[in-house]
């Protein structure tokens, strides 16, 4: 009988049995630059994907490439979020002008295009953007405190900046200094009419609405587009600024201030009626040009004679005279020159330092005290108190009208 061996079997025994089983294997999936650099879903997004996954040629916030523009030392301010590799942080880049990388500079010459794209009238915006600009605050009153009686120096600043700057985008940026400075002289123009309602009774206390005049301009029958005035004024007649009566008239402007009155551009009636007294009586007017108190005020002290004073006074009414006679008067009418007139006004350019400051308003109110002749004068013939009177003069009907008078 064979013997039994003593060897056990042990190939049934799994040979790795007393080892660790191996982990399993997973195969790492590749993922793209674009997913790597895609954020997480924006709040500014319209509306909501069912999809977790962004499509590859998905626009990209104009918000976030603003933020880059901003930011130029952050790695995420790159433009169009591009993910820079281990061998680019390595590498150094390249300094462009002052010490900017070239990308950089590039990413900023992009952000400050952007922003002027948006600031442009019009310009419209994507979903969930908003461009925020900070809206300058007034100046400073600084050393020279406002006052109520007194045109303050910033005044004449704001209206200088809006000469250079006459435009609708700029006044609307510049607002707060707008209305500190009208509100400047408006005040000035309430303490200047006691002065002008003391000078002549015939003036009434009217609401300063009524006295001052708009900045904007009436450009519709005109080739200059500018849309504001690049000076504050005001007239005071019986009935304010506008109406049939002779006005006193202020202007405040930078190197253009103007104080003055009279008739200006009157209508075909009025006009009419001024020639005929000229025609007439030139003693009134020539009576009233020569007081020396106008004289001194607007025409520079001249010496008390009829001959020059006209000249002086037809020399500032000039620019829209006639070239030749009126229709019904002759060329060798001995007051040819008042006749052609279109205008009947007198008046003085005042320098800054006139206007500005605590004697700006005394001067201003002895210079149209000084009118107060020459205004009651033109009343009295376009505007009489009683009444035209019929019966002082022979002549016919028919007089002639400005709209009939004609350059030859």
């Amino acid at each position: 009988m064979a013997r039994k061996s003593t060897r056990q079997s042990v190939a049934s025994a799994p040979r790795n049995s007393s080892k660790r089983p191996a982990p399993a294997k997973t195969t790492p999936t590749r993922q793209s630059k674009r997913a790597k650099a895609t954020s997480a879903k924006s709040a500014y997004s319209e509306h909501d994907s069912d999809n977790e996954e962004k499509d590859d040629t998905e626009k990209e916030s104009g918000y976030e490439e603003e933020a880059a523009s901003s930011n130029l030392s952050s790695p995420a301010s790159e433009s169009d979020n591009e993910v820079v590799s281990s061998e680019e942080d390595v590498r150094p880049r390249k300094k462009g002008k002052k010490g900017i990388p070239k990308k950089e500079t590039a990413v900023a010459v992009r952000g400050e295009t952007k922003d002027k794209e948006l600031q442009r009238p019009g310009a419209k915006l994507p979903p969930g953007i908003q461009f925020i600009i900070k809206k300058p605050k007034a100046r400073e009153a600084g050393a020279t405190p406002y006052a109520d009686d007194t045109i303050h120096p910033n005044t004449m600043l704001f209206l200088k900046d809006l000469a250079a700057n006459n435009d609708r985008e700029w006044l609307k940026m510049h607002d707060p200094d707008y209305r500190t400075s009208l509100k400047d002289f408006t005040s000035f123009v309430e303490c200047l009419t006691q002065k002008v309602v003391e000078a002549d009774e015939t003036i009434p206390e009217l609401p300063v609405k009524d006295i001052i005049f708009r900045i904007y301009r009436d450009i519709r029958f005109t080739s200059d587009p500018t849309p504001y005035k690049t000076h504050f004024s005001a007239a005071w007649s019986r009935t304010g600024r506008k109406g049939p009566y002779a006005a006193y008239y202020v202007q405040i402007a930078p190197g253009k201030s103007f104080v003055g009155g009279g008739l200006w551009c009157p209508a075909a009636e009025p006009l009419s009626l001024l020639r005929r007294d000229i025609d007439r009586k030139p003693h009134k007017i020539k009576r009233v040009l020569t007081d020396a108190r106008i004289r001194e005020a607007f025409f520079g002290g001249v010496a008390e004679n009829e001959k020059m004073v006209v000249q002086a006074f037809v020399g500032q009414n000039a620019g829209n005279a006639l070239k030749t006679k009126p229709k019904g008067y002759e060329n060798d009418h001995q007051n040819i020159d008042l006749l052609r007139l279109r205008n009947y006004t007198i008046g003085r350019k005042l320098a800054d330092d006139e206007v500005i400051g605590a004697k700006g308003l005394g001067r201003i109110a002895e210079q149209i005290s000084c009118m107060l002749p020459f205004i009651t004068y033109l009343n009295s013939v376009v505007m009489p108190d009683d009444g035209p009177s019929a019966s002082s003069d022979d002549d016919e009907d028919g007089e002639s009208s400005g709209a009939e008078e004609h350059e030859g």
